[in-house]
Formats: C-alpha cells, sequence, structure tokens
C-alpha cells in the first residue's frame, strides 16, 4: 500500500515541478520525486540502484539546478 502512495507522491512532485515559474522550487521538487524513486527501488531490494538514485536525482541534480539558478540570476538583472 506504502508503495502506492510513494509513486503518487513522486509522479505528482514531477507534474508540479514542470509547472513551476521559480526555479528552485522546480530543483526541490525534482529531489522530491528522486529521492520517492529510490524508495521505491529500496522496496524492490535493489539497494544499488537506490543509494544511485538517491544520490544523483535527490541530491547532485538539485544542487546543481540551484547553483546554475543562483549563479545566473545576477547576470539577467
Amino acid at each position: 500500500m506504502i508503495e502506492y502512495i510513494v509513486i503518487f507522491v513522486a509522479v505528482v512532485s514531477a507534474i508540479i515541478a514542470l509547472l513551476q515559474n521559480d526555479l528552485l522550487k522546480a530543483a526541490i521538487l525534482t529531489g522530491i520525486s528522486g529521492f520517492c524513486v529510490a524508495f521505491l527501488f529500496q522496496i524492490l531490494l535493489a539497494p544499488d540502484v537506490a543509494l544511485t538514485q538517491a544520490i544523483v536525482e535527490g541530491a547532485i541534480v538539485p544542487v546543481f539546478i540551484a547553483l546554475a539558478v543562483l549563479k545566473t540570476k545576477g547576470e539577467e538583472a
């Protein structure tokens, strides 16, 4: 039953991330969906894939997006 809740949260956060105008919020929502997918991999007994998913999609990608947004925000103004 918890799998369905996690899948729902992952899909909803990914859709909301696509509809965001604020890129920092989109980066946070991308991380949420990444951690949800990592949790699903853990439930499916694939801990190596879950760890990789959590590190890459849950942590590194949102940080890189946030840094890119913060570095380029000063050039637009």
